[in-house]
């Protein structure tokens, strides 16, 4: 300005080459007022000073601008050239407004500007940013002279818009062409292989740039730093980042954010020390990844004090730093600070809601979750499929169906009902909500059915005990062409473990072995689940022996499949070889340890562990576990000692431990401690039948009939219906279900003919029929009758008839086995000279040679 004023005080203030000068300045300088007030003034003003004032507007961002100063220059009569084109259209990419883009577009044609290499190169750019990626194709092939400016035109347009695959084919085609890439072409070319995760293309250009003397270029260092570091290979990150001579905050930034990405979260904070001793001040980013890695070692301490020091740095009303601490709060278990960093935000956007309605999800607070989304909506935020997400998860936790509703009715007024994530979310709530119907209509209305949502509802299917269903989705998913994943594999294997589908269990796994799933974790523990509730102890034990890494999710599996089998003093042997390796319990596996005890009648092993869960292990008792200590104390005889036990818990007893004392009740005949429990649970589950029935026993056990008739008039008047005895057996991938007294298979006669084989060879045995069991008022003979057509009997029955001699028979009960049956299957067993194993609602019998492994002692 100084100079301006000599310019003045000398005349020269008309000169029209001094003017364009002074115009060029206050444009760059962002003083437009100074550059039109000497466009104005000039008596003829010409294209230089115009082209000056558009390419000022254009490049400090103010577009509108430079678009109405090209109108007023093109009303002028004043013809734009190859400098003022480019600065025009770049205005309307910036604004992407390509209905005036195409305008100027005729006049670069009418003019003859568009075989100008840089008018050609904006053209390029306008179109492809506009989405026009065909039309862009077409203007760049069309221009003649193509230097490297115009490949890395277009070659920056689809690394922008994550055309990974047309950017690579361009590359190849630039350097086919005889055309050196340079260090802009390279740098953008490693984007493109950080994009596609392409280690080994990125090396290809990491050799190029080292080959064209590029490899000290600081964009394209810190583009092979950033590549290296999110593909995981950390090391050539580290090597590439040691080899700058004097690294920036961009630097820095990547080494540090692709040790987060990887969970190098201990490293990426050692790096973030060398960086502040360098003398590096920290940036959003910086900061942004730090608070990352201290929530991925839940390092609540180290959060709070970079929380402070955001503050003293005057970041702590950033909001990008806010939904970090938020995050960062949250992985830490602290909710309180995350909602009063929350709370302080000046401005809560829709990620910042997004991540503390999250953080409540995490951390199973799923009430707060849920009541934030109508606060939300309230102060007019919008929400994204994050959000709905988010909040169905939470949903789903709660088990409410009418909000899961209310979502539903949401996303399809919002326009999210065809979103993968909603719909996926909307299945498993629906699921886990036990709406299975609903989840079935979601996922049958949905466009695109990939494999995330047929796992949704093959999970949600296995869930609710439909296995039958999850196997046939599996078939129809197998139909469309999906290639199932480790997760839908172990939800197939969760369905064959609630069927017992032995065989068709053994299908999945030969899947798993076929698509390599056998090293997953998630698979393997399924494989372990499902072997051990299919009845073959022995295929879950090699199945865990061939886990690589176990965790306590696998070391539970097998413990509690040992202890549901009866193998008590193995699953407490395979317990301490758990704790010899290392891995801490959690109160599942004390719960399998403890049944383990039950099972097997270790009444001292039960009590040591039980007294020693919050000392030795952290663990405070749960209602589970009093349920099991409770239960074995009850079969043991020490029914004081249980009774004691309940008086002291800490909360008050629910079902599972009344049920335990009232089959205690059952077992020693004890009517005061029967009708004590059986009150209690007709309280807590009033349209249970179980209760009823085990009181009727009680009851019936020492003669009291009168008030077995009372019991039964008890159900009738309440309108509780016993619920029947349900019986399923496998044979050749079909699973056959029974009910007492069924005569609705097809092969029906075979199966009563069976039975009446075997009711001979029963009698000549030894075997008499308890018919003191059975509460019908009917004569002896027809009690007899009754007893022997239990669904158990009708499946082995089959079973004998329809798998070859010497298999294994495998039978799923929904109820408890009775002392007849489990009398019978010991003769039978004998008799045929065959394995029957039956799995029942309390653990697995393995009838063998006349005998059960559960020692009678069920």
């Amino acid at each position: 300005m100084e100079i301006h004023a000599h310019v003045i005080k000398f005349g020269l203030s008309q000169d029209p080459k001094i003017r364009n000068y002074l115009v060029n300045l206050y444009s760059k300088c962002q003083l437009f007022g100074y550059a039109r007030k000497l466009l104005d003034r000039s008596t003829e003003p010409d294209l230089v000073s115009w082209s000056a004032l558009i390419s000022g507007y254009s490049q400090n961002g103010f577009c509108q601008e430079a678009v109405l100063a090209f109108y007023e220059m093109h009303l002028l009569g004043i013809k734009c050239n190859e400098f003022a084109f480019p600065s025009v259209l770049k205005a309307c990419t910036v604004t992407k407004d390509l209905v005036l883009g195409k305008q100027v577009h005729g006049i670069v044609v009418v003019t003859g500007f568009d075989s100008d290499e840089f008018v050609a190169n904006s053209l390029v750019i306008l179109y492809a940013k506009c989405r026009g990626f065909g039309d862009a194709r077409r203007l760049f092939d069309a221009i003649p002279d193509r230097s490297v400016v115009s490949w890395n035109a277009l070659f920056s347009c689809y690394v922008h818009s994550d055309m990974h695959g047309e950017a690579v084919s361009l590359f190849h085609d630039m350097v086919l062409s005889g055309i050196r890439p340079n260090e802009f072409s390279l740098s953008s070319m490693i984007n493109v292989c950080t994009g596609l995760e392409d280690s080994v293309q990125g090396r290809k250009i990491h050799g190029y740039l080292i080959k064209l003397g590029y490899d000290s270029d600081p964009f394209s260092a810190n583009a092979l730093v950033d590549m290296y570091a999110k593909v995981g290979i950390l090391e050539d990150a580290s090597s590439v980042f040691d080899e700058i001579a004097k690294p920036d905050i961009v630097s820095w930034n990547a080494i540090i954010a692709g040790c987060v990405l990887h969970e190098y979260h201990h490293r990426a904070l050692e790096l973030l020390r060398e960086m502040s001793k360098s003398g590096m001040c920290p940036n959003v980013f910086t900061l942004s990844s730090a608070l990352k890695a201290c929530a991925g070692m839940a390092l609540r301490e180290l959060g709070r004090q970079m929380h402070s020091s955001l503050i003293k740095m005057d970041m702590g009303s950033d909001s990008f730093l806010g939904v970090g601490l938020i995050d960062m709060y949250s992985k830490c278990k602290s909710m309180d600070d995350a909602r009063l960093v929350f709370k302080l935000m000046p401005e809560r956007d829709m990620i910042a809601w997004n991540a503390v309605i999250s953080g409540h999800s995490q951390n199973e607070e799923d009430e707060e979750a849920a009541s934030l989304f109508p606060l939300m909506h309230t102060e007019g935020i919008g929400f994204n499929q994050t959000t709905l997400s988010t909040v169905l998860k939470s949903i789903a936790a709660l088990q409410a169906n009418y909000m899961c509703r209310q979502i539903h009715a949401l996303s399809l007024k919002s326009g999210f009902e065809f979103d993968n994530y909603v719909v996926n979310s909307l299945v498993d709530t629906y699921g886990k909500c036990g709406h299975v119907e609903d989840a079935t209509r979601v996922f049958e209305e949905s466009p695109i059915v990939d494999l995330v949502l047929f796992t949704s509802l093959v999970t949600t299917y296995a869930q609710d005990g439909q296995g039958e269903e999850a196997l046939r989705l599996y078939l129809e998913m197998q139909d469309r062409g999906i290639k199932p994943d480790s997760f839908v594999c172990s939800s197939l294997l969760n369905a064959c473990a609630s069927l017992s589908a032995y065989e068709q269990g053994k299908q999945v796994h030969v899947h798993i072995l076929k698509f390599g799933f056998m090293s997953d974790i998630f698979a393997g523990n399924s494989l372990v689940n499902m072997y051990a509730k299919c009845g073959s102890i022995e295929d879950a034990s090699c199945a865990f022996s061939r886990i690589p890494v176990r965790g306590i999710v696998s070391w539970s599996a097998m413990i509690g499949g040992l202890a549901q089998h009866g193998y008590g003093k193995e699953a407490l042997q395979l317990f301490k070889q758990m704790l010899k390796d290392g891995v801490p319990p959690n109160h599942i596996t004390l719960v399998s340890v403890l049944c383990a005890c039950n099972h097997a009648g270790l009444v001292a092993e039960a009590k040591h562990y039980f007294n020693s869960m919050k000392i030795l292990y952290g663990i405070e008792p749960m209602q589970e576990h009093y349920a099991c200590m409770i239960d074995l104390l009850g079969r043991a005889g020490k029914l004081e000692a249980a009774m004691e036990l309940v008086n002291k818990m800490p909360f008050q007893a629910n079902a599972m431990v009344w049920g335990a004392l009232l089959g205690a009740a059952r077992i020693h005949k004890n009517i005061d401690l029967g009708e004590q429990a059986a009150e209690m649970l007709l309280v807590l589950e009033p349209e249970k039948s179980g209760t009823h029935v085990l009181l009727a026993n009680i009851y019936a056990s020492v003669g009291m009939w009168d008030k077995v008739a009372r019991v039964r008039r008890l159900m009738k008047d309440g309108k509780v219906k016993k619920e029947p005895g349900m019986s399923w057996l496998e044979v050749k991938d079909k699973v056959y279900t029974f009910i007492v007294g069924d005569r609705s298979h097809s092969r029906s006669t075979e199966i009563y003919a069976k039975l009446d084989e075997l009711s001979d060879l029963l009698k000549k045995a030894g075997y008499a029929p308890m018919v003191e069991i059975d509460l019908h008022d009917v004569e002896r003979s027809e009690k007899e009758q009754l007893l022997y057509h239990h669904s158990e009997k009708l499946a082995v029955a089959f079973g004998l008839i329809a798998t070859p001699p010497g298999a294994p028979i495998r039978v799923k009960k929904n109820l408890r086995i009775c002392f007849d049956c489990h009398t019978v299957l010991k003769f039978i067993s004998k008799i045929v000279s065959r394995e029957i194993i039956i799995r029942d609602t309390n653990r697995f019998h393995h009838f063998r040679d006349g005998s059960c492994s559960c020692g009678d002692y069920w």
